[in-house]
């Protein structure tokens, strides 16, 4: 409120919004999380613990990001989507409907990580690369270019996926 950015507490939580972000009445922030810039929080998203939301960074629908994360830059954040612990969510990165990032994993570029997937570890999706289905990528591994991982496939320890590959699993 009196530091460098004007701010105030959410009636939600009492986190700290700048006043030239918006959050939604709905939504939660929490009392060390904070969201400024021109990030925006809507319908029943939640932000808690020490997450941060900066930017234009959009987190909407039933979205939780808690922890230590961090979603920037233009990344949207929605449906029953989930980023915690430390990851990061940045640049034009989307995580969304029941998706989770979560660990030291960060998603950014133009990727898309989307259906039930889980990428966590200090894993790395990137550029226009997918990750959707079931699918896992953990570890040091490397999704980018514009690569796929999908169904029921996993990337894990070190593996690099990338250009124009098609990475699909199948229970």
């Amino acid at each position: 409120g009196k530091g460098p950015v004007s701010a105030y507490q959410h009636v939600n939580g009492g986190g700290w919004i700048a006043n030239t972000a918006t959050v939604a009445d709905t939504a939660c922030i929490g009392p060390n999380a904070k969201v400024y810039g021109n990030a925006m929080v809507s319908d029943n998203a939640m932000v808690s613990d020490n997450a941060r939301v900066s930017g234009d960074a959009r987190v909407f629908d039933n979205a939780r990001v808690y922890g230590n994360a961090m979603v920037s830059g233009n990344a949207q954040v929605s449906g029953d989507a989930r980023v915690y612990c430390d990851a990061w969510v940045f640049d034009n990165a989307r995580v969304y409907c029941d998706a989770k990032v979560y660990g030291d994993a960060r998603v950014y570029g133009n990727a898309l990580v989307s259906g039930n997937a889980d990428v966590f570890g200090s894993a790395k999706v990137f550029d226009n690369a997918r990750v959707f289905g079931d699918a896992l990528v953990s570890g040091y591994a490397r999704v980018y270019g514009n690569a796929k991982v999908y169904g029921n496939a996993r990337v894990s320890d070190s593996a690099i996926v990338y250009g124009d590959a098609w990475v699909f699993g199948n229970a």
